[in-house]
């Protein structure tokens, strides 16, 4: 076991690793300099798919 409560790895409200394990796989991203072709459509700055999005802080749509 590695500190969640018995039996970790088969009860589906708990984690073998803790509940606030999961905040050290969350973590920032950043695609600084990548090409444009090579980003997915949601996160290309023209915003082909019209999606809401903050951007520099102000909430967008396009």
């Amino acid at each position: 076991m590695h500190g969640g409560p018995f039996p970790a790895t088969t009860a589906p409200a708990t984690t073998s690793v803790g509940t606030l394990a999961i905040e050290r796989f969350l973590g920032p991203v950043s695609y600084q300099n990548v090409p444009e072709e090579l980003l997915a459509d949601e996160i290309r700055a023209a915003n082909p798919l019209g999606i809401w999005r903050r951007v520099d802080g102000t909430v967008t749509r396009g």
